[in-house]
This record gives C-alpha cells, sequence and structure tokens, in this order.
C-alpha cells in the first residue's frame, strides 16, 4: 500500500500548538513542507479553558495549512498519559493479550472500562521476560482533545504520545549512532527522558520544566505568571556559576540564578533517573545526551549539562534524514529543529513501519472509521434488496394465479384427508391417554438410579487435582436451600398451599487447592459441567450459576468455592407433610 503524498501531524503541547504538513516520497521518506505554530496562554491558572484554547490553535493551524479534511497524527504531552513499563513472565503467542490486559488492570490507576489504553511488546534483556510499553489515558479527556482536532475539520488517524514520537524520530535519524543515548525532552511543565540503547527503549516523566523557572521568577519579583514569562523569555539563561562574573544587571542575574537552580533540581532528577534504569531496567550509563524541547533553547543550556553530566551533549536534530521543501526555508527551520521530533515521528507513522506504534484512538474515531468501512457494502447491500423484492414481486405474481389452479384440482383429495385426519385424532388421544397412566411407572425406572448416575458425572468432571468437594446440597434459583429441601415438589395434598414456583439447583460448595492455575481452575470445573446432561448453565452468562471463588492469595492455602448448577431435568421428591396449627 502506498503511503499518503501529504502528511499532516499535530503535537498538543500544554503551552505550544504546533502542525506540520509533510510529503512522503516514493521510497517512504519524509519531506518537511509547511510547519506553524500557536502558542497558547501560560499561565496554570488557565488550566480550565486549556482545550478551549487548544481548540482554537488548532482550528486556525489547520486552516492556515488548508488541512481540513485530511487525516491528521497526533501526540498527546506525556503529562497527561499514564505509562508504565512492566515485566511479565515469558508465555505463548496467544497468551499474551490475556495477561497484558491482567497487567493492565492492575496497573492502570483508574477503571479499565474509563481509559482507553494500548501496549507494545519491547526488547528485553532477559530473553525469560517479556517487557510491554502500556500506556493509558482517561476516556473524557481523549474525547475532549479529540474533538478540539476534529471540530477543526481534521480526521483523527493515529494518537500517539509524545515521548513514544520523539522515540520513532531518534530511531529514524540515528540509526547509526551505537550504545546507550538519553534524549532530554525539556517541555513547558515536564521534562521526558527517553533511553535509547539497541532496541531497548524506556522513557520516564519529570514535572520540571519551563513553567518551573517562570513560577520561581513571578515568586521572586511578585509578578503574574504572565508577566513572569515574558521576563523569563526576554532575560533567562542558565547562570554558568563558580568562578564566572554574574551579569551587571542585578534583575538579569537574579533570574539566571532562579534558571540555575531549576536545572540543578532537574539534573538531581535526571542523575537519579539514570540510576534508576541501570539497577531496575538493566540498562547501561549513557554515552551520549541528546537534548530537545522548547525550553532547550535557553543560552548555556548545553554548557550547564555538559558541566553536570559529563557527557558529549548535542541538540537533537530529527531533520537529519528529513529533506525541507516547499516554503520553508532550510536556514531558519535549523534554529527550530529540537522542536520538531514529536511532529516527524508522528510523520513516520504514515509513511514507513516505526518501532514503536502505539495508538490511543478514542472510541468515537474507531466508531466512525467502522462505519465508514461499512458504508459501501450497506449501498451494495440496499441496491440488492430493492432487486430481491422487484423479484420477489415478480414471481409471487406469477405463482398466484398457478396456485389457484392447483387449488381447484387439490379439494376434493383434502376432503377426503380431512376425514382420515379426523380418524387419527382419535387414535392419538387414546394413545396419549394410555401413555398418561403408564408414565408413573416409566418415571419411577429412570428416577431409580438419578442421582447415582448425577454424582457418578459430578465426579468424573471434577479437575483430578488441586480441588474437591465438601459438600452437596438441592437448593433452588431463590435462595440456597438445605439437602432436604426438594428439587421438584410433587402435587400438593388437596386444601395445602401453593409452594411458590423457584428453578432447582444443585449447590456444590468445596475448596481448591493453592495451584499455578490459581482461581482458573474453579472455571475449568465449571466449564466440564456445562457440558454435563444434568446441568443447563450458559458459560457466557455467568450469573446462571452464580460462582463464588475466592482469589488466590500468598496467606493461605485452601480457597473456598460455590457452584449453583441448574438442574436439567431433576427428579420429583414427595412434598413435606403439612403441620397441623
Amino acid at each position: 500500500m502506498a503511503a499518503p503524498q501529504r502528511i499532516f501531524t499535530l503535537s498538543l503541547g500544554s503551552q505550544t500548538v504546533r502542525l506540520a504538513e509533510f510529503h512522503s516520497d516514493k521510497n517512504g521518506g519524509l519531506i518537511l513542507w509547511n510547519y506553524q505554530t500557536s502558542e497558547l496562554l501560560s499561565d496554570p491558572a488557565a488550566d480550565a479553558a486549556r482545550v478551549g484554547q487548544t481548540a482554537i490553535a488548532v482550528q486556525e493551524l489547520v486552516g492556515n495549512l488548508k488541512a481540513g479534511g485530511s487525516s491528521v497524527n497526533y501526540s498527546i504531552p506525556a503529562q497527561s498519559v499514564f505509562t508504565r513499563f512492566v515485566r511479565l513472565p515469558s508465555v505463548g503467542e496467544e497468551k499474551i493479550e490475556q495477561i497484558v490486559t491482567f497487567e493492565a488492570q492492575q496497573n492502570v490507576p483508574f477503571p479499565i472500562d474509563e481509559v482507553v489504553w494500548d501496549y507494545q511488546l519491547v526488547t528485553s534483556n532477559d530473553p525469560e521476560k517479556l517487557e510491554v510499553v502500556l500506556v493509558a489515558i482517561k476516556s473524557d479527556l481523549l474525547e475532549e482533545l479529540n474533538s478540539a482536532v476534529e471540530d477543526s475539520g481534521a480526521r483523527t488517524d493515529v494518537v500517539d504520545v509524545a515521548p513514544m514520537a520523539l522515540y520513532n524520530a531518534f530511531r529514524y535519524n540515528y540509526s547509526d549512532v551505537g550504545g546507550c543515548s538519553l534524549l532530554i525532552d525539556i517541555g513547558a511543565r515536564t521534562t521526558n527522558l527517553v533511553f535509547v540503547e539497541e532496541q531497548k527503549v524506556f522513557s520516564r516523566s519529570i514535572p520540571i520544566g519551563g513553567n518551573t523557572i517562570t513560577a520561581a521568577i513571578a515568586k521572586d519579583f511578585d509578578e503574574n505568571f504572565t508577566i513572569a514569562e515574558a521576563r523569563k523569555k526576554e532575560q533567562a539563561f542558565v547562570s554558568l556559576g563558580g568562578a564566572y562574573a554574574a551579569p551587571d544587571d542585578e534583575e538579569v542575574a537574579r533570574v539566571s540564578k532562579m534558571v540555575r537552580n531549576t536545572m540543578t533540581r532537574l539534573h538531581a532528577e535526571i542523575s537519579r533517573s539514570i540510576s534508576f534504569y541501570r539497577s531496575q531496567q538493566g540498562g547501561k550509563q549513557p554515552d551520549r545526551v541528546y537534548l530537545c524541547g522548547g525550553s532547550v533553547g535557553m543560552p548555556y543550556m548545553r554548557e550547564f549539562f555538559n558541566e553536570k553530566l559529563a557527557l558529549p551533549i548535542e541538540f537533537f536534530n530529527p531533520l537529519r534524514n528529513v529533506s525541507v521543501g516547499g516554503s520553508i526555508d532550510a536556514g531558519s527551520i535549523g534554529k527550530e529543529a529540537h522542536v520538531l521530533g514529536e511532529l516527524v515521528g508522528l510523520g513516520l507513522r504514515s509513511s514507513s513501519s516505526c518501532p514503536m506504534e502505539l495508538n490511543l484512538r478514542p472510541p468515537s474515531v474507531i466508531r466512525t472509521r467502522e462505519m465508514e468501512a461499512r458504508r459501501p457494502f450497506f449501498a451494495l447491500a440496499s441496491a440488492a434488496l430493492l432487486l430481491i423484492l422487484a423479484s420477489w414481486f415478480y414471481f409471487f405474481h406469477h405463482n398466484a394465479k398457478v396456485q389457484e389452479e392447483v387449488l381447484a384440482k387439490l379439494e376434493p383429495k383434502v376432503s377426503a384427508l380431512e376425514a382420515l385426519q379426523k380418524k387419527f385424532n382419535a387414535t392419538e388421544a387414546q394413545r396419549k391417554t394410555l401413555q398418561a397412566a403408564a408414565q408413573p411407572l416409566l418415571d419411577a425406572v429412570t428416577e431409580r438410579d438419578y442421582w447415582l448416575r448425577l454424582l457418578d458425572d459430578l465426579n468424573e468432571r471434577l479437575p483430578k487435582r488441586y480441588i474437591w468437594i465438601t459438600s452437596i446440597s438441592v437448593g433452588s434459583s431463590a435462595s440456597t436451600a438445605s439437602a432436604a429441601t426438594p428439587a421438584r415438589r410433587a402435587p400438593a395434598r388437596p386444601g395445602a398451599a401453593a409452594a411458590p414456583a423457584s428453578k432447582p439447583t444443585l449447590v456444590v460448595k468445596g475448596l481448591y487447592l493453592a495451584n499455578p492455575q490459581e482461581v482458573r481452575i474453579v472455571d475449568e470445573f465449571a466449564t466440564a459441567l456445562a457440558q454435563s446432561p444434568f446441568f443447563s448453565i450458559d458459560l457466557e452468562k455467568k450469573n446462571i450459576y452464580n460462582p463464588v471463588r475466592t482469589t488466590q492469595n500468598n496467606t493461605e492455602w485452601t480457597f473456598p468455592y460455590e457452584l449453583q448448577l441448574p438442574l436439567n431435568d431433576p427428579t420429583e421428591l414427595p412434598a413435606p407433610e403439612a403441620t397441623a396449627p
């Protein structure tokens, strides 16, 4: 399948929205054709209106680049997405989906039905372990962001996470770089660390960014956030400290020291993250560092990290293997290349295969795409239906005449057969009378060994290990009864109160031993019982057999369970004698 000619990518930052247009060449490469940026209000107090501001910015950018009606790949900032790298025991491919779903339910800090989540297997240093990157976002937040995108006229195709889009851009542009590389993406609210080592990847977000510096300036100068942001853009640089002379301007010196203090805090968190990556993820010490993000353009940022990390420091260039064309000035775009990593990574999702292909498309988009895919089939089905209706009309109109002729010939034969039918009916009535008289005797023969056959069948279907039955009683679906309660009452004696109707059940209680299958051994037992002719069990509607299953833990050896099994054709038991008042 050929890659699309025009590819639109959108980065939804917390302070900046960027939209880029790429063209794909015949070899699957990218050409940056157009690019625009829109700034949002940076004041955290305006967070309630952030989605509305984003919608306005996206609409403006889509209109400027004439992207209305086109598909767009967009990324969500890391602070809005829950990301977890999970190590799992090595299992067969058919069980990966099941075990990852279980881990998602355990790790995602929200009910799983309230989030949109995705995962991808990544390379692990331990061959006996699977490593999975798991991402999730609240469904309502994702739908709000997606509405901001689609209300502009664009159509959602891929929804990626910012650090993973950055990772794809790095792999594409720096495929020749070996060892361990660390990308430090300093944004407005967070700093994203992406460790890249051979085919291994690990990311972590630190809640320190450009807004942290702005907040410190606002507090120190006792001014609002907007003015402090303007002061930062005008005066801020990373103080070199030590023996370097301070600036002559006192305010500039104060700002530069606040920037250095914030960067020192960030360096401490980066050092802890490197130690965590090496000790817990089995990674290596980074050989080099690449800086990217909106805040790394601050003067002396590279020198600061070079001093603190004692590693080679470069600015990340996502255009290293990407051509520049259209109205883009190759000289000027180079000054902004360090903020284009996400846009390039998103563009690669539509032009070639990527090492990380997460997609958090919201349910509304999935439903819309499914309906669009079915629309041609609906049109064909409608045309076929009209043709069938026309054929039926002709067929029935023609056959009506034929039927009238045939009925006229059959009427004498029908009269003769009706007389014969009356004789058959009389004989059938006599047969039913005789059968009703003989039925009690037939039932007695059948029910003589009913319970013996039922218990034998129950024992045959019980798993051979780790589980046993402690009690069996007869009850009803309305309430659990003791063993003395009848499964199905015989007709009540004249004058006795009518017993309430209830569905007879067999109540099986027991214990299962701690085992590798855990509580699934109870489900295995229930699955086997569903094949029994004695019980009426629908496994797809588990409430029919009301399982009570105690989840296995590490503190006990045995765990109780209970199954209420509806009897298919229970034997009758005599009703109890009425007690005299």
